[in-house]
């Protein structure tokens, strides 16, 4: 009896040592779904972390991970502290071997602006890989949550998350129900390119109470030609431009002076790092974008 009663109990120590551990590893474990309804799992949250984009650099700034980022592309410029993480290329043509050299336990893609290729290639590697791609202002919230549970932020997240959905809510409330006004917006000049309404873009739009004059286009960012502008006739133009403070594009369609944009000085230039990147900066964005709807009724001649 006592033979077998000592057999028991090294039995179930030796179990103990087996488990223990998987069950510690499965507490620190972290499991999301990425954009690409891909399920991203990690043993532990993540403490080197490659950012393939700029708005996912800044996204996790915004989430308190900033300090985990090992490596980031060009253009990853906010906040200030960004610039000093070491280059690992363009988003759109990213230095594998560089990324490999960060020794990354987690990389953050974008679906649209990264190689597909590349992003395999990533994956088959060994190298954890979460895809953003957010198409609504919920999805802009759903990726902090979602990274700053990979990064282990989860508490700073939700804060971040919460505050930017409180803040589009508040501008629906205010213009959402004002007048609509037709707007055309550019996103690039060379080819001449704008947004559909599925796009964060056009959702800022609506939030303000405006019209996608391109709205019903088959593709996300469509490219057009000027004579479609000219045919739609908007009664706003807002575009972003090749740098912060570079409004060239808008001021351009000064020349057409028949269209109802121009005729009533309703031409606008936004930041395009305020409504062009998925983060919670697009609430700042909006917010300009309402003003200048805003501003673009009362300029409305009397009936």
């Amino acid at each position: 009896m006592l033979y077998r009663s000592r057999l028991v109990l090294a039995l179930l120590a030796t179990c103990a040592l087996l488990v223990s551990p998987a069950s510690h590893a499965d507490t620190d474990a972290v499991s999301v779904t990425d954009d690409t309804d891909r399920q991203v799992r990690l043993e532990a949250p993540a403490t080197r972390i490659v950012s393939l984009a700029p708005h996912i650099t800044e996204v996790l700034f915004a989430v308190g991970a900033g300090g985990r980022i090992v490596g980031a592309t060009q253009y990853s410029d906010y906040p200030p502290e960004a610039e000093a993480i070491p280059r690992i290329g363009g988003y759109s043509r990213i230095d594998l071997e560089r990324v490999l050299e960060r020794d990354p336990d987690l990389v953050i893609a974008w679906k649209s602006g990264n190689s597909a290729s590349q992003v395999e290639r990533l994956r088959e590697l060994g190298l954890p890989v979460y895809v953003s791609e957010p198409r609504s202002f919920e999805g802009v919230a759903s990726s902090m949550r979602r990274m700053a549970t990979l990064a282990g932020t989860h508490d700073q997240g939700e804060a971040a998350a919460q505050d930017f959905l409180d803040r589009m809510d508040a501008l629906r409330a205010t213009y959402g129900d004002r007048d609509p006004i037709r707007v055309f917006y550019q996103v690039w000049e060379q080819p001449l390119m704008t947004v559909n309404d599925d796009h964060l873009i056009a959702e800022a739009i609506a939030v303000c109470g405006g019209v996608n004059v391109f709205g019903n286009l088959d593709r996300l960012v469509p490219r057009i030609g000027r004579e479609a502008v000219l045919d739609a006739d908007p009664e706003v133009i807002i575009g972003g431009g090749m740098g912060e403070d570079r409004p060239d594009w808008v001021v351009a369609w000064g020349q057409w002076e028949d269209m109802t944009a121009v005729q009533r000085d309703n031409l606008f230039f936004i930041p395009p790092s305020l409504l062009q990147r998925h983060t919670g900066r697009i609430a700042e964005g909006t917010a300009l974008m309402c003003e200048e709807l805003e501003r673009a009724r009362t300029r409305r001649p009397a009936p």
